[in-house]
């Protein structure tokens, strides 16, 4: 059989696509090389608890034709994202606010608090920050930086901070308020029912085929389509020619606890050195939940290799200038569209995965 549209993974970016193009009277055949759909949003039942797979996914966007769309596939809960930070048995509000200013120095006041970062910022002589380290000190201080920055992004980038480009901190939250939200967006929760559903709700209707690896049935499954939508990784595309792209990956250890709450909260972050995994979730809380027992995830950070899933895309300038390449390659594909955080090399969050994917639609289906 013959499709208009071969899409290469199952994820956000290629569910969107082939929604649309069912939508436009295409025929659309789906693919991934793993046993479900959904990519790393997939949730799965562990205890009656929808568990996040591959990491927590909490949708947060302000972009509200993204909104009105995923809505469109399933409702979602007010789940607001306030994660805690552990130093050594410390707790510490997540996003910096007037929490953690207190907690940190003992400060009362907005003025206090911004008059102690201004000070510790001076006492560093960083006028213009050139990596990390410095924006961060720049941003909250030495103390929060040495404290709640510096052992976990470490751990989670497998660098030392000085050697991490300023960017990857740039957005970070720093509030002069009681604030707990982290992410500043206009809309935001959780999809009921989990992230497995609303996937399968965007797919109804489509052909999908779970298990296949394109890249090692490529000339076969190409021949089946007259374009591709690929959102795997595009060095692997190329067969690594030009050389890998650097990715961090994440190992999960999960586990089902006999009672029924084991942290308060959906996300604990682990910010001291000697602590090997980053952060913990506990999944129940995505949904407010009330079942006897709980779910646990630790995270562990570490270097992609072969054979691991990649999560983060390590956007340096080495690694930008080798995507561009690849990139020179891809746009000589002439019946293949690259898409999505891998096919694009981008660390992406979900409401520019599926923005991206719309706006692809919009050029390509018309």
């Amino acid at each position: 059989m013959k499709y208009d549209y071969l899409v290469v993974g199952a994820g956000l970016y290629g569910a969107v696509f082939a929604h649309e193009a069912k939508a436009a009277g295409k025929n659309v055949l789906v693919i991934d090389k793993r046993g479900h759909i959904a990519g790393n949003v997939y949730t799965e039942k562990m205890e009656d608890i929808n568990v996040h797979r591959y990491g927590a996914h909490i949708f947060h966007t302000n972009n509200k034709r993204v909104w009105e769309y995923v809505n469109r596939f399933a409702e979602f809960n007010r789940f607001t994202n306030s994660p805690v930070a552990n130093y050594k048995g410390e707790l510490y509000s997540l996003p910096f606010n007037m929490y953690t200013f207190n907690k940190m120095w003992g400060v009362v006041t907005p003025q206090e608090a911004a008059d102690r970062i201004e000070q510790q910022k001076r006492e560093a002589g960083i006028t213009e920050p050139k990596n990390l380290e410095e924006q961060a000190i720049s941003l909250v201080g030495r103390d929060i930086y040495e404290k709640l920055i510096k052992g976990y992004t470490e751990k989670q980038w497998g660098r030392p901070c000085d050697q991490l480009p300023s960017f990857i901190i740039r957005r970070l939250p720093v509030r002069l308020t009681f604030d707990n939200n982290y992410f500043n967006a206009l809309y935001q929760g959780i999809p009921m029912g989990g992230y497995t559903a609303m996937v399968a709700n965007m797919l109804e209707g489509i052909e999908v085929k779970l298990g296949v690896d394109y890249l090692e049935n490529k000339a076969e499954l190409d021949a089946m389509a007259d374009k591709v939508i690929y959102t795997g990784a595009i060095d692997a595309y190329f067969g690594y020619a030009l050389g890998a792209l650097e990715y961090r990956s994440v190992r999960f250890e999960t586990e089902v606890l006999d009672i029924p709450n084991f942290q308060g909260n959906a996300a604990v972050n682990y910010t001291d050195a000697e602590t090997p995994w980053t952060r913990i979730i506990e999944h129940k809380w995505f949904e407010f939940g009330t079942q006897p027992k709980t779910v646990i995830s630790r995270e562990y950070s570490s270097e992609w290799k072969p054979g691991d899933e990649p999560y983060y895309p390590v956007n340096d300038e080495k690694n930008a200038a080798l995507y561009a390449k690849y990139r020179e390659l891809a746009d000589k594909e002439e019946k293949v569209i690259f898409g999505g955080r891998l096919g694009e090399y981008k660390y992406y969050d979900m409401d520019a995965v599926i923005d991206s994917a719309l706006c692809m639609c919009e050029r390509e289906l018309g």
